[in-house]
C-alpha cells in the first residue's frame, strides 16, 4: 500500500506548526509544571457521547480548563460550548477544523474522542504541536498508524493516554495482581465475551450532508464518499472505512483487560470467523465474530461478540474469564471477579481490591509530573490491545489463518494481508513514515 509521500515538515507547515521547530521547541508550555496549582488548558475534540463524558471528568480536576471544543458539526459544538460555559463560568472557543485547534500554543493538552478513523491522525498531528493526548479508544483504526502513534509519543516526549478505563478499575487491578501471583495457576488461555444487542440499522439514502455538518472533515483521512444517515452520528463503527465492528468498539475494552491478565503482546497465529446474521442492512462489520490470538508457547485468547439473542456464559455476557492449571478467574461486565478453584462450583471468599484510580485524573497526574510511568493505560500497551482487534478484523475479513510476526509487526509470507495493516490516507490529512 502506498502512502502519500509528504514529509513530516510538509504536515507541520499545515498544522501551522512552525516547520523549523525542533522537539524540544515543539514541547511549548506543558513541559514544566511548577507544582498542582498550574493551570492546564484543555481542548475537547469530537463531541458525542464519549467526548461529553471527559469533559465532564475534566471539569472535576482543579486547574484543569475546557478552553476550545472542536467538532465538524456545529450543533455539536454549540450544545457543548453552552456546557463548559454553564459549568466554568467561561466561553471556550468553537473550532470546527482541529488542525486549527494544534495551531494554539496556549493549549496543553487534547482528548479526542472522534470516530475511530480520527483518533490516530489527530493524535499523531497533536503530539508534533506539542499537545499531550487523551484519546478515546481503540486508539487507532488500523495496525500500522497505532505504531506510529507511540513513536510520536516518545519522539516529542508527550503523555499519551489511552481510553481503556478499565485498567484503573480497583477490582480488575486485583485480579491481574491475584494471576500474576498465580491464584489460578499457570494462565493457559482468556476468553473474552462481548455480548450485546445490535439491531439492524437498515438503509439510508444517499443525500447531502445537513447545513451544520462540514462534510469534508468528519471524513478525514477516509476515502471521498457520498453522506447518508447511517453514518453521522454512531452507526460508523459498522462501515470499515470509519470504524472497527463491535471487536474494536467494546471488545477493544475486554481484550485490553485479557491480554493484561495473560501478560501477552501481540500474538503469533490470528484466526477468526462470523458473519452479519439475523437481518439485511447497510452495515459492514459482522455482528456475530469468534476470533482466536494464539500465542508461541501455546497460550490462546479467545474473543466472541454476539450482537443477536443469546444467553450469558457463567453470569457473564460482557467480561472476561481466565483459565489456568489450578481454576479459573472470571471477570464481569461491572470489573467484579470470582476466583473458582479446581473442580469447585462455589466462588473463593472476597480476595478484594486495590485503591481506585481516577483513569482521566491519571493522565493529568502524569502530564504534570512528566512521568509515563505513572499512566495506568500508556498509549504503548492501549496500542497494543487495540492491535489484536485490528488483527482479528483482517483474518475476518481475508477468512484465513494468519500467521503473525510480533517483532516486526507484520504478517509472514502475506502480501494481502501486510496491505490491509494500514489504509491509504486522503490528503491532506496524512500519516507519514516518518512522524
Amino acid at each position: 500500500m502506498q502512502i502519500d509521500g509528504n514529509n513530516d515538515i510538509n504536515r507541520r507547515e499545515l498544522l501551522g506548526v512552525p516547520a523549523l521547530l525542533g522537539a524540544a521547541s515543539l514541547i511549548g508550555t506543558s513541559h514544566l509544571w511548577a507544582g498542582a496549582n498550574d493551570r492546564l488548558r484543555v481542548a475537547s475534540i469530537g463531541l458525542g457521547g464519549r467526548g461529553g463524558e471527559l469533559m465532564k471528568q475534566t471539569f472535576k480536576i482543579p486547574n484543569v480548563e475546557v478552553t476550545t471544543v472542536c467538532d465538524p458539526d456545529e450543533l455539536r459544538m454549540q450544545q457543548w460550548s453552552a456546557e463548559v460555559e454553564k459549568i466554568s463560568g467561561r466561553k471556550p472557543r468553537q473550532e470546527a477544523d482541529l488542525r486549527r485547534v494544534l495551531e494554539d500554543k496556549e493549549i496543553d493538552a487534547i482528548n479526542i474522542a472522534t470516530c475511530n478513523h480520527w483518533h490516530a491522525p489527530a493524535a499523531i498531528f497533536a503530539c508534533q504541536a506539542g499537545k499531550h493526548v487523551y484519546v478515546e479508544k481503540p486508539v487507532s483504526h488500523n495496525v500500522w498508524e497505532g505504531r506510529k502513534m507511540v513513536q510520536a509519543a516518545r519522539k516529542y516526549k508527550r503523555i499519551v493516554q489511552g481510553g481503556t478505563q478499565r485498567r484503573s478499575n480497583p477490582y480488575i487491578r486485583r485480579a491481574v495482581e491475584l494471576l500474576r501471583q498465580g491464584v489460578i495457576g499457570d494462565v493457559y488461555m482468556a476468553r473474552v465475551l462481548v455480548f450485546g444487542d445490535r439491531q439492524s440499522i437498515g438503509f439510508q439514502q444517499i443525500e447531502d450532508p445537513p447545513s451544520n455538518l462540514k462534510w469534508d472533515l468528519w471524513l478525514g483521512p477516509a476515502p471521498p464518499q457520498p453522506y447518508h444517515r447511517n453514518l453521522v452520528h454512531y452507526n460508523w463503527h459498522w462501515f470499515w472505512d470509519f470504524g472497527n465492528g463491535e471487536l474494536g468498539n467494546n471488545g477493544s475494552h475486554q481484550l485490553d483487560v485479557a491480554r493484561w491478565g495473560l501478560n501477552k503482546g501481540l500474538p503469533s497465529i490470528v484466526q477468526s470467523t462470523g458473519g452479519r446474521f439475523g437481518y439485511k442492512d447497510q452495515g459492514q462489520t459482522p455482528n456475530t465474530q469468534i476470533c482466536t490470538f494464539g500465542y508461541p508457547d501455546g497460550t490462546q485468547l479467545v474473543c466472541e461478540t454476539r450482537g443477536l439473542y443469546t444467553n450469558d456464559e457463567g453470569g457473564v455476557g460482557w467480561g472476561v474469564h481466565f483459565y489456568g492449571s489450578k481454576g479459573y478467574l472470571s471477570i464481569n461486565a461491572d470489573g467484579k471477579y470470582k476466583v473458582f478453584l479446581g473442580r469447585k462450583k462455589e466462588p473463593e471468599p472476597d480476595m478484594g481490591k486495590t485503591d481506585a484510580v481516577d483513569h482521566y485524573g491519571n493522565f493529568i497526574e502524569a502530564v504534570r509530573s512528566g512521568d509515563r510511568s505513572v499512566q495506568t493505560a500508556e498509549i504503548e500497551e492501549t496500542y497494543l490491545s487495540c492491535a489484536l482487534c485490528h488483527l482479528g478484523n483482517i483474518a475476518y475479513r481475508l477468512q484465513r489463518r494468519l500467521e503473525f510476526d510480533a517483532g516486526t509487526e507484520r504478517f509472514i509470507g502475506d502480501a494481502e494481508a501486510n496491505k490491509v495493516l494500514t489504509r491509504v490516507y486522503r490528503k491532506p490529512f496524512v500519516v507519514t513514515e516518518r512522524v
